[in-house]
C-alpha cells in the first residue's frame, strides 16, 4: 500500500481550487436558472460526465461491469448520489446560492458522525466533537436568520440539510461496503450513471420547462458543473486521496462554502445579513474542526 504523506504546496494550491469550484458550484445553477429548469441541470450535468467518464474507463483500460460484489451497494449509492443532487437543485429555486452552500456542507459533520458509529478506527474526539457542536449551532442560526429575513427561503434551506444526509449517507456506504475496495472510477459510474438516468425522469415528472433557452451563460454553466466539478474535480480528488493524507485534505472541504458564500455575493448580488455570515463562520470553523485529526 503507497504511505500517504503530508501536503506539499501542490496539493494545497489543487485543494484551493478544488473547494472554490465545489463552492461556485451552485452559483452556476443560479445563473443559468432562466435558461434550463434546475432539476433539468442536475440531469445534464450528470450526462455530461457519465460520458466523459466512460470515455476515461475506454482510454485507461478500466473495467466497470465485471462482477466482483459492487451491484447493489453501487446501487444504492447512485440513488443517494441523484436523490442528495435532487434536493440541491430543487432547493435552489427555494433559496440562494450563499444559503445552500452552506448547508450543503454540513456534510462533512454528518459524514463524520457516520463514519463514528459505523466504521472502526474512525471514533471522533473532544476537538472533533466540539466541530460538531459548532456546525449545528450555525445552522441554527441561519434558521433563525431565514425565519427573520426570507421566510421563503426556509424550504430551500431544508432540502439542503436533507441534501448533506444524503451525501454523507454515500460517503458511509461507500467506506462499510465492497466499494471501499473498488476503483473511484466505478464509484464514481454507479453515482453519475444512476444520476444520469433519474435526474431528467425527475425533471419530467416535476413539469419543469427543461432546456428553454440554449444561451452562453447556459451552455458555460452546464460545462463547468459537468466537465470541471462532476468529472474533473472528482477524479483529481480521488487522484490526491491515493497520495496524501485524507484528514489533511478534507480540512480543506471548509473552504468550499466559504468560496459559495462569496460567490453568491459578489456574482449573483446577494445580501450577507450579519447574522448570516456569523452562522457561516461556525459551520465553517466546525467543518474544519471535525476534519481536524489531533
Amino acid at each position: 500500500m503507497t504511505e500517504r504523506r503530508e501536503l506539499d504546496t501542490g496539493a494545497a494550491a489543487t485543494m484551493v481550487l478544488l473547494t472554490a469550484a465545489w463552492g461556485f458550484t451552485q452559483v452556476a445553477v443560479k445563473l443559468a436558472a432562466n435558461d434550463i429548469s434546475v432539476v433539468m441541470q442536475g440531469g445534464l450535468r450528470t450526462l455530461v460526465s457519465f460520458a466523459l467518464l466512460l470515455a476515461w474507463a475506454r482510454w485507461h483500460r478500466i473495467p466497470l461491469l465485471e462482477r466482483d460484489g459492487t451491484w447493489w451497494p453501487g446501487l444504492i449509492i447512485g440513488t443517494l448520489y441523484a436523490s442528495e443532487f435532487f434536493f440541491v437543485y430543487a432547493g435552489l429555486a427555494h433559496t440562494s446560492a450563499s444559503r445552500m452552500v452552506v448547508f450543503v456542507y454540513l456534510a462533512p459533520v454528518f459524514t463524520a458522525i457516520g463514519v463514528h458509529l459505523f466504521v472502526a478506527g474512525e471514533k471522533l474526539v473532544g476537538i472533533q466533537w466540539l466541530g460538531v457542536a459548532l456546525a449545528f449551532t450555525g445552522i441554527a442560526v441561519a434558521f433563525g436568520d431565514g425565519f427573520h429575513s426570507d421566510p421563503s427561503s426556509l424550504t430551500g434551506d431544508i432540502f439542503g440539510i436533507i441534501a448533506a444526509f444524503l451525501w454523507a449517507a454515500t460517503t458511509v456506504v461507500i467506506r462499510t461496503s465492497t466499494l471501499s475496495n473498488a476503483s473511484a472510477t466505478k464509484t464514481l459510474f454507479y453515482q453519475v450513471g444512476i444520476a444520469a438516468l433519474l435526474l431528467p425522469l425527475a425533471s419530467f415528472s416535476m413539469g419543469e420547462p427543461g432546456v428553454v433557452a440554449l444561451t452562453p451563460v447556459a451552455v458555460a454553466s452546464i460545462a463547468f458543473q459537468g466537465i470541471i466539478v462532476s468529472f474533473a474535480s472528482h477524479l483529481a480528488w480521488f487522484s490526491l486521496l491515493t497520495r496524501y493524507l485524507a484528514g489533511r485534505l478534507a480540512a480543506f472541504s471548509s473552504l468550499a462554502p466559504l468560496f459559495g458564500v462569496l460567490g453568491g455575493v459578489v456574482v449573483l448580488g446577494e445580501p450577507l445579513r450579519p447574522q448570516f455570515a456569523f452562522a457561516a463562520a461556525l459551520v465553517i470553523l466546525g467543518i474544519y474542526l471535525v476534519n481536524r485529526r489531533t
